[in-house]
């Protein structure tokens, strides 16, 4: 059974769906500063010195945990469906990243639809992978993970990366990653009733926004299309309760097929992202912790 605070994460979650469907429709201004909260979900972490960088052209925060490694490196992309959330909002969550892991994060803040739709995202993330290798960076000591529309960028720098030549990094962990922007998987109609944060209206919105009148089935936007031959392993989390579960679930079987270690792990009666909720929440800890104890055995921290 759920704990308690797995019960208040899905109320909260609840309660800003219902206070932004509430009257006049809200502007895209309103919309992003209601998904601010999300940043609030996780615990203070202690001992986390953060910075602001210019990554390759491309604005992050490091997150430094106290005698962390020096020559490893975790790049993390938030979520936010591509149009909501920034690298601030995402500050305490990657801090437990990094003191978890024993190695700084690079938060990347890549632009954001409708100002800059796709394939910026992609784009922002690609260069500040490179930025990181010019930086000394071996690639065997550099991990990718994002959230949600994250977690589908995670894949698409991967796939964006293979294709350019350039060194893959030691290895990636998509958070319930939104890789099919026609929300055609199963999941969708089947957990509409237990998702409280996303559904098909708010996909085919953001959809829209990002793609600008662009391909669907572009594989660096929607990587459900992504031939993903020849990438480093991937380690996938998702919650059972997610209209995106299918998201995941065809990812890693799509994955295994193509001849990569792909490893899907379903959390029992969670919510889209739940991992925000580290330090606050038993289940949303665990999992974070499963990811770190992840990234540090491909790392070989």
């Amino acid at each position: 059974m759920a704990s308690p605070e797995a019960q208040n994460l899905k109320d909260a979650f609840t309660s800003m769906r219902r206070n932004l469907a509430s009257g006049e429709p809200r502007s895209l201004d309103d919309r992003r500063k209601a998904a601010a909260i999300l940043g609030l979900l996780a615990s203070q972490p202690s001992g986390i010195t953060y910075t602001d960088v210019d990554a390759g052209g491309v604005p992050a925060i490091w997150a430094a945990p106290a005698n962390g490694s020096s020559e490893h490196v975790l790049q993390y992309l938030h979520g936010g469906g591509y149009v909501l959330g920034d690298a601030d909002a995402y500050r305490r969550f990657t801090g437990h990243l990094a003191n978890l892991t024993g190695c700084r994060v690079l938060n990347v803040d890549y632009r954001l639809a409708p100002e800059h739709p796709h394939p910026a995202p992609v784009s922002d993330s690609v260069a500040a992978y490179r930025w990181l290798l010019a930086q000394g960076f071996s690639p065997n000591n550099i991990a990718l993970a994002g959230d949600s529309a994250g977690g589908g960028l995670t894949v698409a720098t991967l796939v964006a990366l293979r294709d350019a030549g350039d060194p893959q990094p030691s290895c990636a962990a998509p958070i319930s990653p939104w890789i099919d922007l026609e929300g055609t998987g199963e999941s969708m109609t089947a957990n509409a009733a237990t998702d409280v944060l996303i559904d098909a209206a708010g996909i085919r919105q953001s959809a829209e926004l990002f793609l600008a009148g662009g391909d669907p089935h572009d594989p660096l936007a929607a990587p459900l299309f992504a031939d993903l031959s020849n990438l480093p392993p991937l380690y996938v989390q998702v919650g059972e309760d997610e209209t995106l579960l299918d998201d995941s679930v065809r990812l890693v079987d799509a994955a295994i097929k193509a001849g990569v270690d792909a490893t899907l792990e379903v959390f029992p009666e969670m919510q889209h992202v739940f991992q925000l909720s580290v330090g606050q929440m038993p289940e949303a800890t665990l999992a974070t912790e499963k990811i770190c104890s992840y990234l540090q055995t491909k790392m070989g921290l």
